[in-house]
C-alpha cells in the first residue's frame, strides 16, 4: 500500500506530526510519503498513491495557502480514493465547545473552497512554539493561553499533540491496528 501525507506548516509542527504518523506506517511496512504542499500544483502526484492524507494547522482560523491550493488543484483525486485531513490547532487542545464549533467551521471552509470532502477529519492539538515567536506574537499566545486557564512560560515550547490518538487515527484509517501504543 502506497500513502502520502502532503502538509502545510508554519513553525514546523504540522510537518513534525506527518514525520511521526509516517514512521508508525513504516514500522508496519507500509509506503509512506511526506511531502510537503508547494508552488509547484502538480507536486506530488496523489493519483498514484492508495491513500492520502492531507494535514495543515490553522492560523488565525485558516490553513496555509499552499495546502489549500494543493487540495482545490487536486479535489477530484482526492475525491475519489481514500483520503483524510488532519487538522492542527491549539483549539484541539482544549474542550471549550466554543472553540469545537470554530474548528468545525473552519473545516467546513476548507472543503467549501477546495471542493475536497475528505472521507475523515482528525483534530490534533498543535504546540506553542515560543522559541519562535516574535516578542509581539509571544505576547499574544501568552495572553491566550491565560484567557484559557493555562499558565505558560515563554522560555520554553509546548507540544500539545496526543500522538496516541493521532497513530490510532491514522493506522484505524489505512486499515491496520494500532497493535501497540505510540
Amino acid at each position: 500500500m502506497r500513502i502520502l501525507m502532503v502538509y502545510g506548516t508554519t513553525e514546523g509542527h504540522t510537518r513534525e506530526i506527518c514525520n511521526f504518523a509516517a514512521a508508525r506506517l513504516r514500522a508496519r511496512d507500509l509506503r509512506a510519503t511526506v511531502e510537503e504542499a508547494g508552488n509547484d500544483p502538480g507536486h506530488p502526484d496523489p493519483s498514484v498513491y492508495d491513500v492520502v492524507f492531507l494535514a495543515a494547522s490553522l492560523h488565525v482560523g485558516r490553513y496555509q495557502p499552499k495546502l489549500v491550493e494543493y487540495a482545490r488543484t487536486h479535489h477530484a483525486a482526492l475525491n475519489e480514493k481514500r483520503s483524510a485531513f488532519i487538522s492542527v490547532s491549539l483549539s484541539a487542545a482544549g474542550q471549550n465547545p466554543h472553540d469545537w464549533e470554530g474548528l468545525e467551521q473552519c473545516v467546513a471552509r476548507f472543503t467549501h473552497e477546495t471542493l475536497w470532502t475528505p472521507s475523515a477529519v482528525h483534530h490534533a492539538a498543535g504546540a506553542i512554539r515560543y522559541s519562535q515567536y516574535d516578542f509581539f506574537k509571544r505576547l499574544a499566545m501568552k495572553h491566550i493561553a491565560a484567557q484559557r486557564g493555562e499558565h505558560t512560560v515563554t522560555s520554553r515550547d509546548y507540544d500539545l499533540t496526543d500522538y496516541n490518538a493521532l497513530c490510532d487515527f491514522v493506522l484505524g484509517f489505512v486499515g491496520t491496528p494500532a497493535a501497540q501504543p505510540a
